[in-house]
């Protein structure tokens, strides 16, 4: 199991010292991130994941509300192979077609992301769980109506504090998913009552057994009372130990 970690958790620091807080971020133990905003930080981004030898195999920006072929070319820039937009607000998954019209602006920017060999994706908020269209979530609606070559990125709190099972909906969207955002907490929408993988109440382990095409498993705070670099760290190491457990059992 490969994991990664959002920047975004990390966003205060980076803004203080980009350089400093990449090198932390390996310094504990990852090998891979997963950069926002990353066309703003690239030329300065890039030095410091190269200098202390990290990957981004994802990345996420807006692809919906800005311009893309900077985006693609700052991701190709920085060796980040999937562009994921990260967010559209509560309005747009209330109706079919408000759905329809994100899906299909989805699909053109896939295709443009191909001209530059990088593909594209959806990351999900609660809301996108907590509406109902034609009797499924927003969620399942929306992925249907994506082309195949697009991917989703479930973020499996947010599912959670949108009322459904992540197992379940991970299940019901099947090999789409190829990375998962990896939080816990009390499953509200309180972001900093968040705590490290293990330590809430997601069952951590069903909702990584649950995404059967997973490439990625990103490691992600969208806030913490705690000291972040402390939180990101038992995160790590339990879903390390987790890992060497499993391939113990099935060794």
């Amino acid at each position: 199991m490969s994991y990664s970690l959002q920047l975004y958790t990390l966003r205060n620091a980076i803004q203080a010292d980009l350089p400093g807080t990449i090198r932390r971020v390996a310094e504990i133990g990852f090998t891979q991130v997963e950069p926002y905003n990353f066309v703003a930080t690239a030329k300065e981004l890039g030095a410091a994941l190269k200098e202390n030898g990290l990957t981004a195999p994802s990345g996420h920006a807006p692809l919906l509300g800005q311009d893309q072929d900077e985006i693609f070319a700052a991701a190709k820039e920085l060796g980040i192979s999937t562009v994921i937009d990260p967010f559209l607000p509560a309005e747009h998954w209330q109706k079919a077609e408000d759905i329809q019209a994100t899906a299909a602006k989805l699909n053109a920017a896939a295709k443009k992301g191909a001209e530059y060999g990088i593909r594209v994706g959806y990351h999900n908020h609660a809301w996108e769980l907590e509406s109902t269209i034609e009797g499924r979530t927003a969620l399942e609606y929306f992925a249907d109506l994506l082309d195949p070559e697009l991917v989703l990125e479930v973020d499996t709190y947010w599912v959670a504090v949108g009322g459904q099972d992540p197992v379940d909906i991970l299940t019901k969207l099947g090999d789409r998913v190829k990375f998962i955002h990896i939080k816990d907490g009390p499953l509200t929408a309180e972001t900093k009552a968040q705590q490290p993988a293990g330590q809430g109440k997601i069952a951590v382990w069903d909702v990584v057994g649950a995404a059967k095409s997973l490439e990625v498993g990103v490691v992600e705070f969208d806030d913490y009372a705690g000291d972040i670099f402390e939180g990101i760290a038992e995160s790590l190491t339990y879903l390390q130990s987790g890992s060497a457990s499993t391939q113990g059992a099935n060794a």
